[in-house]
Parts: C-alpha cells; structure tokens; sequence
C-alpha cells in the first residue's frame, strides 16, 4: 500500500500566508483598507493606470484580519492536502496559482463593467480553484474520492457560494472565477492513477 505523502506545498502555502499576516499586523490594522492597498492588495486602478500587475498575485497572500485568514487556512488545510496527493505537487501549486488570478481577472472584469471599484485581497479564489478542481477529480472518479462524494462537493460549493451572495464585503465574483479555474484546470492536469500496483510506489 501507497504511504500518504505529508502535504508539503500546501503547508508552505499556509505558512506564507500566516507569515504576512504576522508581519503586517505588527506594524498595521490589516483591516484597514488603505494600509492593505499599500501592501499588494488588488485594486483595479492602480493594476491598469499604474501597470501594477503584480497584485494580481500579491493579493492571494492577503487577509483582512484573522477571521478571514483562518476562514481560508482551515479550508485550505481540509481540502489542499487531498488535492496535492492526487495531483502531484507541481500541477498542484501551479493550479492554486492559476486559479487565484483566474478569480482576480474575472473580479476586475466585472469591477471595470460595472464602476464599482473594491479594494480586494484573500485566498479564497484559490481555495475555491482547489474546490472546483476536486469536484472535477471526484465526478472523474464515479462520483466518490477518499472520504469525498459528488453530493458533498456540490453541497459545498452551493453553501460557500450562497454564504458570499448573502453577505457584505464578499468578492464573490473572485469565488465564482477560481471556482471555475480550478475545476477547468483540473480537467486538463488530472491524470487517474493506476491502481493495480501493489508495491508502496510514491510519486
């Protein structure tokens, strides 16, 4: 049998954000707006007027305060880890990534439709890429992975959804645009694994 390798890329992900969360609570309120925009959140503005493309990125490594910030570690710890076996750890960080700016574009898409420009930063278009990306692998795989099933998937994906439209100051276009990233990404990188092997071969 297999032995479960320890999820290491998504224990650096944490790590790194629970680091800039740290760093910038000493010396600031990461509540606060303005000081999170001098930091590398997203604002569309200042990523098309100044070219600061940059927060595309920076800003998936940002939490306004603790709640928010644990919110998405503990999802991120729950789910990351089951997708970084199936993927393998370099399709894995390459989908998170994806999926965060695939969230950030289609939230500035419809911040420049619409006018509304919003101050942005979190995990949460990542995360919502690792939940799209699983649902993809576990319909791949008739409909169950591990502890995981169709049904659950689905359901959480309506509920984190229905949380982000019926609260305030959710970048619910960022969920929607991670979500499917993730689960188009996924689409293209899954590769079922082979389980007639008895041998403990690790990947």
């Amino acid at each position: 049998m297999a032995q479960r390798r320890k999820p290491i890329i998504t224990i650096i992900i944490a790590a790194v954000n629970i680091a800039v969360f740290v760093w910038l609570s000493l010396f600031g309120m990461t509540e606060n707006g303005a000081y999170m925009l001098e930091h590398g959140a997203m604002y569309l503005p200042f990523v098309v007027e100044y070219k600061e493309y940059y927060r595309m990125f920076t800003s998936m490594f940002l939490h306004f305060g603790f709640s928010h910030l644990m919110n998405n570690m503990m999802m991120l710890f729950f789910l990351g880890g089951v997708l970084e076996e199936e993927l393998g750890r370099f399709r894995y960080v390459f989908l998170y990534l994806l999926s965060g700016l695939g969230g950030n574009i289609l939230s500035a898409f419809f911040d420049w439709r619409t006018g509304n420009f919003a101050i942005s930063a979190g995990a949460s278009g990542a995360i919502f890429g690792v939940i799209g990306a699983l649902l993809f692998i576990v319909i791949k795989n008739r409909g169950r992975l591990g502890t995981l099933n169709t049904r659950g998937m689905v359901f959480m994906v309506a509920c984190s959804l229905y949380h982000g439209f019926t609260s305030s100051g959710i970048d619910n276009m960022a969920h929607i645009g991670g979500l499917l990233s993730g689960f188009l990404t996924g689409a293209v990188l899954y590769r079922k694994r082979n389980c007639k092997s008895s041998a403990g071969v690790q990947r």
